[in-house]
């Protein structure tokens, strides 16, 4: 998109570890992901990786950190000051703890080892993510046909993905037209009405508007006015060639700072509207 404030660089960056990421995802052994699928979980909005049991291998995941550290530093020496300090730091009882806490979304934590060890406060937590995703992919694809076949709808709106949690922000426009919603952290995507609020589930056509960007007749931003949330839709049929979900969320991430400045959030605001009314 020519519209994309993001620059060439950091996409291929991007495009190298989602290459990487791809790569880690053969060398898990499926029978170590076992996802509980319980239907009265999910319909609760319960992320079906909470119920999932994982026999995480702990040198594949530092052997994953090595090779991403040699992408970084390809593209930022500068980074090597901050890996030499993690080198002494991230042996097997500490990978394991990053797992966890990324796996929990606890950045409290990796910002307290940051500012613990003198690091940039980034940079634990993006390498113990990216490490992640392989594993929560894997889970998304064992379950991605019951989310297929749920009678119900496959999320609760306000709860985010299904299957990881991460915050609802992409749908893509698909087929005969159908709003299929998108989650970039575990590829995992279900149906949504085409007039709804992913996030609160309001589909009162007046109170849900789609804003349009000049220029670029394949984007829009659905925004709900009863929870302030908002949502990015792209209609990938016009696209000659369809990116991956996370480049997708990275190529529209203007979107994000157009919704955001008019006052709509990621996650919208369930609570403070109910007040209000």
């Amino acid at each position: 998109m020519k519209t994309s404030v993001v620059s060439k660089e950091y996409l291929n960056l991007q495009k190298e570890i989602i290459k990487l990421q791809e790569q880690w995802k053969k060398n898990i052994n499926p029978d170590t992901v076992k996802p509980n699928y319980d239907q009265a979980v999910l319909e609760a909005g319960a992320p079906i990786a909470a119920f999932t049991a994982i026999d995480f291998d702990i040198s594949l995941f530092l052997q994953w950190i090595d090779e991403l550290k040699g992408v970084l530093l390809k593209n930022n020496p500068q980074l090597e000051v901050e890996f030499d300090k993690l080198v002494k730091l991230l042996n097997e009882k500490t990978a394991v703890l990053w797992l966890e806490e990324a796996y929990a979304l606890n950045h409290v934590y990796f910002n307290e080892f940051a500012e613990q060890h003198g690091l940039v406060a980034w940079l634990p937590p993006f390498l113990a993510e990216t490490a992640l995703r392989p594993y929560l992919q894997l889970i998304a694809e064992k379950v991605q046909p019951r989310l297929n076949a749920a009678e119900k709808g496959a999320a609760v709106p306000g709860c985010g993905c299904p299957v990881c949690g991460e915050p609802v922000r992409l749908g893509q426009i698909e087929g005969k037209g159908q709003k299929v919603l998108h989650c970039p952290r575990c590829t995992a995507y279900w149906l949504d009405k085409k007039i709804s609020c992913s996030h609160c589930g309001n589909d009162d056509h007046t109170t849900i508007q789609f804003l349009t960007i000049e220029g670029d007749a394949s984007s829009q931003i659905h925004v709900c006015d009863k929870c302030k949330g908002y949502t990015k839709v792209i209609d990938t049929r016009q696209h000659l060639e369809k990116p991956s979900t996370s480049l997708l969320d990275l190529k529209t991430i203007h979107l994000d700072y157009i919704a955001q400045e008019q006052g709509y959030s990621v996650t919208g605001n369930i609570q403070s509207d109910d007040k209000t009314n």
